[in-house]
């Protein structure tokens, strides 16, 4: 997404100068939502974006991995030769967290590319017994499909409740429910010892057979390979990009899930592994290298799951130190939590309830001030809470 919309964004500009496009995988740039939806369920064959590169003046280099950065000489390393820029944006995505003990063992899989939805599609058409690792997104997303195909499906999570590293436990420890209402298993606040082929062994000394097992413990940024290129990363892995997305190296930028940038909204740098901002920071790197200029980057962040027939929502930046806002409340079909910092609303999860999310989507961008008690009242309009000056 991040390296499309960035090329298509440069043309929109106005840019006449070549522009290349590298990717390692052999298939044509495609969209990720639906690999743990419509392609896994075998009920579209891929998610290839609706552009075309030739119309462009696009120039598509699949299947050449990218292995370094030459600043200096403002070239690229691949396994095809030197590449030469004038600008670079890095667009490299991120990548899954391996499970420690599971490398190389048969049967165990990610979820992050059309090619582990094609591996994973036959387990569900056998209806295998399926164990997965961690109760985050991914996870839920894949148990959400595996249950749909027909398979019985064991959700390991370490931590004692799902979205364990999201969402505090008030508001992600009653979607353990969702699970079991989907006839999924759900074990927390138990380890993997080790994988071995056709079971999962856990810490306390259960073993769970497994036709399969999908690992989704987390992602990182896939930026190993600048190792050396003098190119700052931060601790998590991310390029630290500056507010117009530019890296500590001129002429590079960075956008997506690989990059990291200072949010004056959040008052901290984000790294948001989210679809909509591989969407969005792509229009703000590419007016920078075509008219040398942008407004600075910070969007509200958002993010969408659609898991155990439920359509959930986020939008904003909380911290465990912001108040905590129910309307209505886990046992309603849908509803919503807000999280206000000194009386201003900063984010929301709305499950089933998508006007809270429009109306909360644009109040967290304006900085509103929200009334708590009409905020708690799931019938009256977010946006009729909100203390005018």
């Amino acid at each position: 997404m991040a390296g499309v919309q960035t090329a298509v964004a440069l043309r929109e500009r106005g840019f006449a100068g070549p522009v290349t496009l590298i990717g390692a995988e052999p298939h044509p740039p495609y969209d990720r939502p639906p690999l743990s939806k419509a392609v896994l369920l075998g009920t579209a064959e891929h998610s290839a974006f609706d552009v075309d590169f030739e119309e462009l003046d696009v120039t598509l280099r699949l299947g050449v991995e990218v292995t370094g950065l030459r600043a200096d000489a403002h070239e690229l390393d691949t396994g095809q030769g030197p590449v030469g820029y004038d600008s670079l944006v890095l667009a490299t995505g991120a990548e899954p967290v391996v499970l420690p003990g599971s490398e190389g063992v048969p049967g165990v899989h990610a979820l992050r590319t059309l090619d582990d939805a094609a591996r994973l599609r036959p387990v569900l058409e056998r209806r295998r017994d399926v164990v997965v690792v961690g109760a985050g997104w991914i996870g839920a997303e894949f148990a959400t499909a595996a249950r749909a195909a027909g398979c019985a499906v064991t959700v390991v999570e370490a931590a004692d409740h799902p979205l364990a590293g999201t969402l505090p436990a008030e508001v992600a420890a009653p979607m353990a429910a969702w699970y079991a209402g989907s006839g999924a298993d759900l074990l927390t606040g138990v380890r993997v010892d080790r994988v071995a082929p056709g079971a999962v062994h856990l810490a306390d000394g259960r073993e769970i057979p497994a036709g399969a097992v999908v690992v989704g413990i987390g992602a990182r940024p896939a930026t190993r390979w600048l190792a050396g290129s003098g190119i700052a990363l931060g601790p998590d892995g991310s390029v630290t990009a500056d507010d117009r997305l530019r890296t500590s190296l001129p002429d590079v930028y960075a956008v997506g899930d690989c990059a990291s940038f200072p949010s004056a909204r959040s008052g901290e740098r984000l790294l948001v592994h989210h679809w909509d901002n591989a969407l969005q920071g792509p229009a703000t790197a590419a007016a920078v290298i075509a008219d040398g200029r942008a407004p600075a980057y910070d969007p509200v962040p958002y993010f969408w799951s659609e898991q155990f027939d439920r359509f959930v929502q986020y939008a904003g930046h909380h911290t465990a130190t912001d108040t905590l806002l129910w309307r209505g409340g886990p046992s309603d079909p849908a509803w919503t939590v807000c999280w206000l910092r000194e009386g201003v609303l900063v984010a929301l999860l709305a499950v089933g309830r998508p006007r809270d999310l429009t109306q909360g989507r644009k109040l967290v961008a304006a900085g509103a001030r929200i009334d708590p008690v009409r905020a708690a009242d799931p019938s009256v309009p977010l946006k009729s809470a909100v203390l005018r000056p």
